[in-house]
């Protein structure tokens, strides 16, 4: 997460939690970083005029003028908890560590009552996982930015016979399949488009290069016939 995102995020989250007070560690924890950038990052939004107001020694910590605080979110027990269900299974997804404060953000803004119910209810659920199986590899966070910011990113990629290359490519898209999550992009190596899975690829580093527009429709027109392209849906 990069500054700017992470600016944004403290602001809601300490709307969400008003006016419960959120101290310096467990805003380091949240957001994996030292409790002095969230020191820096709090004085930052201070001077822009956000109003936040800190309280020190035991029990103290920051929050957030209740003025500027929402009201608690409308999400019924059972809505929070199939989101919650939802999330569970984002790992090895883009933007999957986000997905992780968004139900944090979903839990602190609803209604204490609910909130328990809500918890009481996710109780009950439960995940059969295989024996020695590890958690699906995160995506690294180079290639969710390099989609978001349509930068040129430069991988190490191992390909399905274990070969390594070093590639340059215009990142497109991501898609996923039963198999898992891939980065549609188009690859200066081989003069086309290229397919890579996320989880073969071993490092990955952002170029400072904007990279072209490109129509994300036709980086899929060659889909087997079997299978049908479906674009995320919000409603």
């Amino acid at each position: 997460m990069n500054r700017t995102d992470r600016l944004y995020a403290l602001v809601e989250e300490l709307r969400a939690c008003a006016p419960r007070r959120v101290s310096a560690r467990e805003l380091a924890a949240r957001y994996e970083v030292s409790v002095r950038t969230i020191e820096r990052d709090i004085g930052a939004l201070q001077q822009a005029g956000v109003p936040i107001y800190a309280d020190v020694g035991r029990g103290g910590g920051y929050t957030l003028d209740k003025s500027r605080t929402l009201p608690p979110l409308n999400f019924t027990p059972a809505e929070a908890v199939a989101v919650a269900i939802t999330l569970a299974r984002a790992g090895g997804s883009p933007y999957s560590r986000s997905a992780r404060t968004a139900l944090h953000k979903i839990v602190a803004a609803m209604s204490a009552e609910h909130s328990a119910s809500a918890r009481e209810l996710a109780a009950r659920v439960r995940f059969l996982i295989p024996a020695g199986d590890d958690d699906p590899a995160s995506v690294p966070a180079v290639l969710e930015e390099a989609v978001l910011s349509r930068r040129v990113v430069r991988l190490t990629y191992i390909d399905r016979a274990g070969a390594e290359t070093v590639r340059d490519v215009e990142p497109v898209s991501f898609t996923a399949s039963s198999k898992g999550w891939y980065l549609t992009a188009w690859c200066r190596k081989r003069g086309g488009r290229r397919v890579f899975r996320t989880d073969r690829v071993r490092r990955a580093a952002l170029l400072d290069e904007t990279a072209p527009e490109r129509v994300v429709e036709a980086m899929h027109e060659d889909v087997p016939s079997d299978y049908i392209v479906r674009p995320l849906e919000f409603v």
